[in-house]
């Protein structure tokens, strides 16, 4: 069988050369004994050589680098410790500083003539598991100390790689992959920054409490802004499951909403016994799960937006709203004006992992509401804000 990729750069045909490691980098010993850097860096496989204080929040290194060795801009190391993301270690390139210092457990190597080796094509083969195979092969039965692989340095410059012969189609690999990345780098800063300035208009867009008017409107109204309680605008649903009519028991997640509880823990953890004693949650209710975690300090409350109905445990609270626009109340609820109010009514240390409020103090939660025309126009606001994260999500 011919040496040659299944898809390949328009224009080449020569087969792929087989060569030792060894025979195209040179290893990199040199030590930082002149301190000419002081920058402590690690190897993720997500992320590459970084800062260790970017990584761990802290400098893991010792104080005294002199004994490190100096990596620098456009050279690789080896990093030989394993974890879900890298069961053979990672190797990367030194791309976002100019020099760092590395602990003498990685294996640095430098291209040995850039003229005929391209970097970024060495890049790119050792960002794909084909090497995998001939660390495998070096790497004792076992051979692991806290998830170090044992390898020495000499085996494992004579792994082999396959590339090709022409330095140009080497090339123009490498710098198809380097585009790709630079696209997939594109939207995610896109997407990062759509959802920085969605955080920002979640935190200006509704009023504080005690004022009428936000920081920050839709264009084209003035008037003040009304306060109602939750229970003027919302009754709570107390419909039960009792003929058995709906078997789909859904979930409440603070991250990806009401959804199945089959397509969230991958089965039903609901008892089949009792869940004649479920409420019936339809479509666009509402539903407030007092769980809490980290990003849902008081629970999240949100929208049946699955396009039918299922059924809910009676720990949770359902609601169905009359006379306001439910996505405008939707986007209420994902900012934290009404954390303020469940903190000082409610109970967090009843238990650890459940926000304690009792429903009839729930639906005394004041809500402040514009008109229905704006709220129906902050609704669609957010709406677009959140599908054109989702597109640049979807592209990257």
């Amino acid at each position: 069988m011919a040496n040659v990729p299944k898809i390949r750069i328009a224009g080449y045909t020569d087969d792929w050369e087989q060569r030792k490691l060894g025979e195209i980098v040179e290893r990199v010993t040199r030590k930082n004994r002149n301190l000419e850097s002081e920058l402590p860096l690690t190897i993720s496989a997500q992320y590459g050589l970084i800062d260790q204080n970017e990584f761990f929040d802290r400098r893991i290194a010792s104080k005294d680098v002199s004994g490190y060795y100096l990596i620098k801009r456009g050279e690789f190391a080896y990093n030989k410790s394993t974890s879900n993301d890298a069961e053979w270690g990672a190797i990367k390139r030194l791309d976002r500083y100019e020099k760092g210092v590395l602990s003498t457990l990685y294996i640095v190597f430098k291209i040995l003539d850039e003229k005929q080796t391209s970097s970024d094509f060495l890049a790119t083969y050792y960002d794909t598991n084909l090497w995998h195979k001939g660390i495998q092969t070096i790497a004792a039965e076992g051979a692991r100390n806290h998830g170090l692989l044992n390898i020495a340095p000499n085996d494992f410059f004579n792994t082999l790689l396959k590339l090709p012969k022409s330095y140009d189609e080497q090339k123009k690999i490498g710098a198809f992959f380097s585009n790709l990345d630079n696209l997939i780098t594109l939207h995610q800063r896109k997407c990062d920054a759509l959802k920085k300035a969605k955080k920002f208009f979640l935190q200006n867009m509704f009023p504080s409490e005690g004022e009428k008017f936000p920081k920050l409107r839709i264009g084209g109204f003035t008037d003040a802004w009304e306060q109602r309680k939750l229970g003027d605008i919302a009754d709570k649903v107390t419909e039960k499951n009792t003929k058995l009519e709906i078997k789909e028991t859904l979930t409440n997640s603070a991250e990806f909403g009401i959804v199945s509880q089959c397509d969230f823990f991958d089965h039903s953890v609901s008892n089949i016994e009792n869940i004649g004693g479920y409420y019936i949650v339809r479509n666009d209710d509402f539903v407030y799960n007092p769980r809490i975690s980290v990003t849902a300090p008081v629970g999240p409350i949100n929208r049946n937006k699955l396009g039918r109905n299922g059924i809910m445990s009676p720990l949770y609270t359902v609601f169905r709203t009359k006379g306001v626009e439910y996505s405008y109340l939707e986007w209420y609820f994902k900012s934290k004006y009404w954390h303020s109010y469940m903190f000082f009514n409610g109970d967090s240390g009843a238990r650890s992992d459940r926000f304690a409020i009792k429903d009839s103090v729930f639906f005394e939660m004041p809500i402040p509401l514009p008109s229905l025309d704006e709220q129906r126009k902050l609704g669609a606001f957010f709406l677009n804000l959140d599908n054109l994260i989702t597109l640049h999500q979807r592209k990257c």
